[in-house]
């Protein structure tokens, strides 16, 4: 830094003796001028992240989506069949069909559930509401079927864990 002149005021000596110079504002001058745009940092030190072994799992593959929010039943309609009659597949338009289906279905058996929770006068919809919606739903000796194709398959479903 030069040496303070006789032409230099006061103020230039002690700005250049605090390490300030013309073009930065002073800490005086900041605070005059109001809040600024940027907030000094607060946060501590950043960790390193550490790999796990279910970070690396899922890398490899990756599921397309048809859309963001779509959800079929399609891949259940294979597992199933594939078990019943093995060697057969569906078109597309059969899984679209089996889809409004099976959605339709599942809307109608979730309002007549409600309905009964209301008519109960209970906020939660219990197991013993869809089995009577289903019951409700699908006529005769198909709804007791379905009733007892799903007992089985929650008791199969709960000793497997």
């Amino acid at each position: 830094m030069s040496e303070p002149t006789p032409d230099n005021s006061e103020e230039d000596v002690i700005s250049k003796e605090m390490g300030t110079s013309e073009t930065e504002p002073s800490e005086t001058e900041m605070a005059d001028a109001g809040p600024s745009n940027r907030e000094p940092c607060v946060a501590g030190p950043r960790k390193a992240k550490q790999k796990t072994a279910k970070g690396r799992r899922g890398r490899g593959r990756r599921r397309r989506s048809h859309q963001g929010s779509f959800s079929s039943f399609a891949t259940y309609y294979r597992r199933v069949l594939r078990q019943v009659h093995t060697g057969l597949s569906l078109s597309r338009e059969s899984v679209n069909n089996l889809d409004s289906f099976v959605k339709d279905m599942f809307e109608q058996i979730a309002e007549e559930a409600g309905r009964l929770a209301h008519c109960s006068k209970r906020c939660t919809i219990m197991t013993k509401d869809i089995q009577t919606a289903v019951r409700l739903l699908l006529p005769g000796e198909l709804g007791k079927y379905a009733v007892s194709e799903a007992i089985k398959s929650v008791t199969r479903y709960n000793s497997s864990r």
